[in-house]
């Protein structure tokens, strides 16, 4: 009974993997909302289904604040 498909799935290196995954995927969505005027703290979606490709689909066809700032400059 020991060896069935998903006995052993939640090892202690599960958690290290996946909190690895999590800052490999959240840095730069982090960076890419900063850089774009947006809060920093909307790249965390990226960690949540559907939420990720609602993000990405939003980055992409925005107006971002920053680049109004940098028109409203010129």
């Amino acid at each position: 009974m020991e060896n069935y498909a998903f006995g052993n799935t939640m090892w202690a290196g599960h958690w290290l993997w996946m909190a690895l995954i999590a800052i490999v995927a959240v840095v730069p969505a982090w960076r890419i909302c900063q850089r774009t005027g947006y809060s920093g703290w909307m790249g965390l979606l990226i960690l949540i289904p559907l939420a990720n490709l609602a993000l990405l689909y939003f980055i992409a066809f925005a107006d971002w604040p920053a680049e109004k700032a940098r028109q409203h400059d010129d």
